[in-house]
């Protein structure tokens, strides 16, 4: 075990944030908010010493990821299995528009992890294509001194599933792990002597 602390940033304020639309894997763009969001939480970021930046290949997440890498002093490293959710057909709706032509089908997709919108993916597919991201840096920082720690900047819906997954939670809990604030963050961490992740901080940060 190599990576002892790992924090997960969701993206600043985006347009479809602001007028309240579902984004999935839509590339929607920070407004003003969301690029000042961003350079408030870069110093804190910066403050916990990351040794790496991964974050997902969509606009709203790099676009951050490069105001806290400046601060930060390290390069950004993109992947885009870090993107949100694919939410198919419900993508660039607001969810009063969902409940018009899907009654009952938010609730449902809130209170079941294995269940997709339409054309869509469920959290269960999203955790399963994300989780090998902080595996693989396991690997790649074997034999450094056990204390590293990395940033992932992401998105809302799978922040909150990775989460679920890395702390092995039952999958009827995961509901209980609500989403995070734009420019906040949860942590992570593992003691030294053992691999099993701890959930140490969530929702952290003044922005959001």
């Amino acid at each position: 075990m190599t990576l002892r602390y790992l924090i997960l940033l969701r993206h600043g304020q985006t347009d479809y944030n602001a007028d309240g639309r579902m984004q999935g894997h839509l590339d929607s763009v920070l407004t003003p908010a969301g690029v000042a969001q961003a350079e408030v939480v870069a110093p804190e970021v910066a403050r916990l010493k990351p040794e790496r930046l991964i974050s997902s290949d969509l606009r709203r997440a790099a676009d951050t990821a490069a105001v806290v890498a400046a601060v930060c002093g390290v390069g950004v490293e993109v992947d885009p299995r870090l993107r949100e959710t694919h939410l198919g057909d419900w993508q660039g709706r607001t969810v009063a528009d969902i409940e018009v032509q899907w009654p009952g089908a938010i609730a449902t997709w809130r209170q079941d992890p294995a269940w997709a919108p339409p054309g869509g993916e469920s959290r269960l597919e999203v955790v399963r294509r994300c989780t090998p991201v902080v595996e693989e840096l396991d690997d790649e920082l074997a034999g450094g001194d056990g204390s590293a720690t990395a940033v992932l900047v992401a998105h809302g819906g799978m922040i909150a599933g990775l989460v679920c997954g890395l702390l092995a939670m039952p999958i009827e809990a995961w509901p209980a792990i609500g989403g995070v604030g734009n420019c906040r963050w949860a942590a992570l961490a593992r003691r030294p002597d053992h691999a099993r992740w701890r959930l140490v901080g969530y929702n952290v940060g003044t922005e959001g």
